[in-house]
Formats: structure tokens, sequence, C-alpha cells
């Protein structure tokens, strides 16, 4: 009788930098995906990624969460707030709206937006709670909604 294997734990192969996916994770909606997107990171990015999800359901009442692009989107009232996704080395946090929060986050990703702006975590100690907190506080004010869902 042959030994029954544990399938083995597959590992997001993660992109050195912004091109427009972080990961080949595929595009679906719902907490699930979302989880298992940030289950299947290498870390530090999978506990940075855990803590960035735990600020915005602890935040957020009617967090949503969809899987686009490679990334994790969180949003609320049907629209969408933030993205986090996982790179070789780091994880972005990127405000769709970011221009608009006070103050502004530091960095202007690549390929997101003009409007977009967010920062970039090595570790957990790069991850200002207090900061996070009130920008995702904010950006859940005036969720991105795209033209095609208004109608």
């Amino acid at each position: 009788m042959a030994k029954k294997t544990a399938p083995a734990k597959t590992t997001t192969k993660l992109k050195k930098a912004m091109n427009g996916k972080a990961s080949p994770a595929k595009a679906v909606e719902g907490d699930k995906p979302v989880f298992d997107y940030i289950a299947s990171l290498p870390q530090p990015q999978r506990g940075i990624a855990e803590c960035i999800d735990a600020l915005a359901a602890k935040n957020l009442p009617g967090l949503q969460r969809s899987v686009k692009w490679g990334m994790a989107y969180y949003g609320v009232d049907g629209g969408w707030c933030f993205a986090s996704g996982a790179f070789v080395g780091h994880v972005k946090l990127m405000f769709i709206r970011g221009t608009d929060l006070k103050p502004e986050p530091p960095i202007t990703p690549v390929a997101m937006g003009k409007a977009t702006r967010g920062v970039e975590l090595k570790t957990l100690k790069d991850l200002d709670e207090r900061q996070v907190a009130a920008w995702m506080k904010q950006a859940a004010t005036m969720p991105f909604v795209s033209a095609a869902k208004k109608k």
C-alpha cells in the first residue's frame, strides 16, 4: 500500500518590483481568497500582510476583501480604499485616493494611478499601526467606485 503524503504547500512567487500585479493570485472577491493569498506569502511579507489585514478588520466596519491584480484589496460600501501587495523584500500598502489623505503617504507607486500613495514595509517594525489605521479610516470615507459600477 502506497504511503499518502500531505499536499505540498504552495508559496506565491513574488515580483521584484511593481509591474501591475504582485503575484499570480487569481482575481476573486471575498474573505477566503484574501486569507489564502496572505497564507501563501513567505515571511516576513506574510506577517506584515496579516497585520495590515487585522488593522483593516479592526478599523473598518463592513470591510470587503478581494484579490485583484495579484494583491489584496480592501473596501467598504461597494468601493475600494487600499491594496496590499507583497514583493521581494517588502510589502506595498497603497491607498487609491492617497493624495487626499492627511498626511499624504510618502510613496508614489508605479502603475497604480496618479492619486495613489502608500508606504513600503520591509519589516513589521516599519508598520506604524496608528498612522496606517488613521489612513484606513480616512480612505473608508471616500472609497473608489468605478464609473461602470456607479451606473
